[in-house]
Formats: structure tokens, C-alpha cells, sequence
């Protein structure tokens, strides 16, 4: 079933009577090439990637829930690039270019929409930095440029400029940002990956690996034992509790990370906002509702809920932005569950264990990595060597002190 603006003519003059399921909903197979641990939005888009730029056949993606039901669908939705780091710069702009394109390759609406991101500086060494940064995105293609107080007034007049404890001065725009529709995000990728041959199995929770002589020969699962030549694993805040059960303690801690969203309201927000005194991000979705985040909570969880301090934390990020978020009423909140790595970037790499793979540390930038990061762990379990851009996301850095720090912040996860 493809789609397209005939198709929804068609369908709307005839009852919309031919539309089918986006996937199909299969029996695990006894065994299978690649088994990918996780139907999140890395899970999918490693399957997708797998079947059609490796032409990897017989592979399958495992989930607990159902697709989609983890942190792919808790996020705030933003895409971007703006990162200053070798290691990371191109990587995420290998990301961007994925965004540009994906909605024309899987002929799915993710509602992938470049309308910028702005962050906000408010001194003269904040100033300095974010100049940096935008050099160094320039290295990369991702563009970005630095904006003036008197542009940013002409973009954003009801911010608070002068009367703030902290005033604005001026912002690093990179107008290729945006945002993505999370869960078609992940519908879009299921979709892809099924009509190439995947297989989606849902209510599949993975509850050991069967390891003999250092080799995975596949995972213990509710559903029975499902062998497998190699298997991924990219679970998100349940990463740690998933490589447990091969054996491994990850240089990761789980964390909730809460977001918000306010009742719609006609357009106000022109794209993305990040504030650069406190941890304050802001976009409006295409409902009208304000979409904003914050810091994680302070301590480990596992459980999708935050807590009330936190909650109050982010609107005085808020109102010290932009005050007339105060007149705002709040629809909804929700959580999802963090894996902070203790240098804030991720882990894309092959295990000590022969035949297991894992993906995960991805902190707060997991959404925006979806495509380049299923792209580069395809790459890595289809030939077994790091993608050119995630050569940096090994297991070793920390050993070796090539760590990725882009916020200089050290081993402190909460602080990523």
C-alpha cells in the first residue's frame, strides 16, 4: 500500500475502504540472521537500514510492548545538528541529511519540519562559545549563524529581553532544525522495514541470552527461545537492565526525563528555543500546543512519571524566558526514561561477547539521532567495523580518555 495525494482522494470518494495495516503482526520465527532488541525508533530504523542499503535478509526487531511505546513516542520532537564536537558534529549532520530526505524514502508522513532552532546566549562568553560552535558546524555543511539582539527582537518579540534576570543578547540559529512527528517516526520506519521483510514482533520481552563458549546464539523471550547469528540490543533507559542479563554493567545511568505540553494556542513559537541561562526548550506543535522540557530528575529511575520539583523548575525556566507562558494552562506531562552515559554521547559498538551489539547512552539526544543512528548500527552489524561517523561512540573511550564531552561537564550524568 503506498500513499500519496491520489491515493487519499481515492480513498475519501470511496469510503476510505482500502486502507490495510502499515505492518504486518507475525509469529517469531526459531531462528533468525540479526535479531534487534528494541521496537523504538533506533530499533526500526536499524531493521530498516538492515534490509535495505545492506540487503540484509531474515532479520527481526523484538518488543516488549508495542511498537513505538517507549521513548520514541516521549519525546519533544526536535531535530538538529548544532553540535560542536568532531566526534559528534558529523554524525548528527549525517542525521539531518537522513531527516531531509526520509519522508520521500519511506513514503510516510513523519512530519518532518525545518522551522529552526534558536539558542540563546546572554553574555559575552556564552557569545564567544556559540561562535565556536557555529565554526565549527560550518565544517560540516550544517550551517548556522549568529543573530544579533536587534534580528532576534524582529524573530521572537515576546521574549524577555530587558527585564530578565538573565538578558537575552542574542542567539546561534540553525535553520535546517526542526522538529519530526515522533511516533510517525516510528510508523514510518516499521512500515519500511516490514514491506523489505523484517519482522515486527510485538509482546516479545527478551528475558535472557543464550551465550555459549563467548558467543550469543540468541535470546531467551516470553515467547520461547529465538536463535540468532548476531544480535543488537537498543533499548533505551532499559539498557542496563537488558545487558545485565548478558553479563554486562554499562557506563550508563537511567534517569526520567519529563516534558510538557500546553493546551493549543494560535501560532506563537516560529521554531525551536533553547534558553542559555537554564535548561528550557520550547517549540509548538502543529495542534498549537507548546511543547517544553527541562533537566532530568536528580535520581535513578525506571519509571515513566517525574516529580513535582522538577516540574516546577521547568516553568521557572519558562517564565524567566518568555513570561507570558504563565497565562498558558497545561494539558498534559509524561516521561521517558533516559540512559545518560557518563560523558553525554552515546555508545554505538560491538561487546566483548561474540555476536552481541549494542546501542544505547543516547541521553537527551536520542530522538534527533534516530536515522543516523540506525543507519551506523545496520553499518555496524552488517560488516562489523563503525560507521565513518560513529567511530568516536565506542565502548573503550572511557579507558582510552576519548571521551565526547560536548557540554564539559565530565562523569556526571545528570549534568549531560
Amino acid at each position: 500500500m503506498g500513499f500519496s495525494g491520489f491515493r487519499v482522494i481515492k480513498e475519501a470518494l470511496t469510503g476510505h475502504r482500502g486502507w490495510g495495516e502499515l505492518w504486518r503482526n507475525l509469529e517469531p520465527k526459531p531462528e533468525y540472521d540479526i535479531i534487534i532488541v528494541g521496537g523504538g525508533g533506533h530499533g526500526l530504523a536499524t531493521a530498516y537500514y538492515l534490509a535495505s542499503v545492506f540487503k540484509t535478509s531474515r532479520v527481526a526487531v523484538l518488543e516488549k510492548g508495542w511498537l513505538g511505546s517507549g521513548n520514541i513516542g516521549r519525546n519533544t520532537t526536535i531535530i538538529r545538528s548544532n553540535y560542536l564536537l568532531p566526534g559528534n558534529q558529523p554524525f548528527y549532520e549525517f542525521s539531518m541529511k537522513l531527516w531531509e530526505n526520509l519522508e520521500q524514502e519511506l513514503n510516510f508522513n513523519a512530519m518532518v519540519s525545518q522551522r529552526t532552532i534558536i539558542n540563546l546566549f546572554h553574555s559575552d562568553g556564552q557569545r564567544d562559545a556559540y561562535r565556536r560552535r557555529g565554526n565549527a558546524m560550518h565544517l560540516t555543511g550544517a550551517g548556522g549563524r549568529l543573530l544579533s539582539q536587534e534580528e532576534l527582537r524582529g524573530i521572537a518579540p515576546f521574549l524577555n529581553f530587558d527585564n530578565a534576570r538573565f538578558p537575552i543578547k542574542g542567539g546561534l540559529i540553525q535553520e535546517r532544525a526542526g522538529t519530526a512527528r515522533h511516533d510517525g517516526v516510528a510508523w514510518g520506519y516499521a512500515r519500511g522495514a516490514d514491506r523489505r521483510g523484517v519482522d515486527l514482533i510485538q509482546n516479545c520481552e527478551v528475558t535472557g541470552f543464550r551465550i555459549e563458549a563467548g558467543k550469543v546464539l540468541g535470546v531467551e523471550t516470553t515467547r520461547g527461545f529465538i536463535g540468532a547469528k548476531k544480535v543488537g540490543v537498543a533499548v533505551a533507559g532499559s539498557s542496563s537492565r537488558v545487558m545485565a542479563k548478558a553479563g554486562m554493567r554499562l557506563p550508563i545511568e537511567s534517569h526520567v526525563l519529563q516534558a510538557f505540553v500546553s493546551e493549543g494556542l494560535k501560532p506563537t513559537i516560529p521554531g525551536v528555543i533553547t534558553f542559555g541561562a537554564g535548561h528550557f526548550y520550547v517549540s509548538q506543535s502543529d495542534k498549537g500546543g507548546l511543547v517544553f522540557g527541562g533537566d532530568i530528575d536528580g535520581y535513578n529511575s525506571y519509571a515513566q512519571r517525574g516529580n513535582l520539583p522538577v516540574v516546577e523548575d521547568v516553568i521557572e525556566g519558562g517564565m524567566a524566558l518568555m513570561p507570558m507562558l504563565g497565562r498558558a494552562r497545561l494539558l498534559r506531562s509524561w516521561g521517558g526514561i533516559m540512559d545518560m552515559s557518563m560523558d553525554g554521547s552515546p555508545i554505538i559498538d560491538r561487546t566483548h561477547i561474540d555476536g552481541l551489539y549494542f546501542n544505547g547512552g543516547w541521553c537527551y539526544g536520542g530522538f534527533k539521532a534516530t536515522p543516523a543512528s540506525g543507519y551506523a548500527f545496520a553499518h555496524l552489524l552488517a560488516t562489523d567495523t563503525p560507521h565513518d561517523t560513529a567511530t568516536a561512540y565506542r565502548f573503550d573511550r572511557f579507558a582510552r580518555g576519548h571521551v565526547v564531552d560536548e557540554k564539559g561537564v565530565g562523569a556526571q550524568p545528570n549534568l549531560h
